[in-house]
């Protein structure tokens, strides 16, 4: 078995080195050619569309510009304005229903300064004088005339069922600033209270908490 020496180890590697070049340069030639059909067939392209433009500018002929009495001009989009008297009358509306004219006497215990809804027990009213019910939140009426007053507490009473709040305590003062000393708000306060819905029992605060001053209120709990 005859085996080959150098020179045709040579020729072997010569021939593959050939046959590889010859490979790369038909590849080379053949995106060559590829690219010039693309410029060719773009150049085309662009040819045909001018002369689709001349052939529309030729068949409509001369055209004159619209005079400006013709358009439209469309007002520019405004966020919408906020509803600030409705929100005043909504709130009108609220502080109305608040009577400063309701009789609770015979809705009090006056004894105990305490009031509760029918079907309410006594032990809640004893638990909320006892400080078994937290306040969760408070609203100071002092400095307020009454129909600020008569507005705040509405709309804290609103908040705080809103909020899921069951505990609150108002302060409505004792009268020691007013000119005759006596507590203005504080009747006005326990009438507005009785007339509230979502208010379902108060007592009169104990003295750590403003004592004849203020009174802890038990809200009911929001329905849904």
């Amino acid at each position: 078995m005859s085996q080959g020496g150098p020179k045709s180890n040579q020729n072997s590697a010569r021939r593959f080195g050939l046959d590889n070049l010859s490979g790369l340069r038909d590849t080379l030639k053949a995106d060559a050619e590829r690219r010039e059909a693309e410029r060719v067939a773009a150049e085309a392209a662009a040819q045909r569309a001018r002369e689709e433009a001349d052939v529309f500018r030729t068949s409509i002929g001369n055209v004159s510009q619209l005079r400006d009495r013709n358009r439209i001009n469309h007002p520019p989009q405004h966020p919408a304005p906020v509803p600030v008297q409705t929100q005043r009358e909504d709130q009108a509306v609220l502080a109305a229903s608040l009577s400063d004219e309701f009789d609770i006497e015979n809705l009090l215990d006056t004894e105990e300064m305490s009031f509760r809804r029918p079907g309410i027990g006594l032990d809640v009213v004893r638990k909320l004088r006892r400080g078994e019910w937290v306040p969760q939140d408070k609203i100071d009426l002092h400095g307020l005339r009454r129909e600020e007053a008569r507005e705040a507490l509405a709309e804290f009473i609103r908040r705080s069922v809103r909020n899921g709040v069951r505990c609150v305590r108002v302060i409505h003062g004792k009268g020691n600033g007013s000119p005759d000393k006596l507590p203005v708000l504080k009747g006005k306060v326990r009438s507005w209270l009785v007339q509230k819905e979502e208010v379902i029992a108060f007592v009169q605060a104990r003295e750590t908490q403003g004592g004849a001053g203020a009174v802890m209120v038990l809200l009911r709990q929001p329905r849904g």
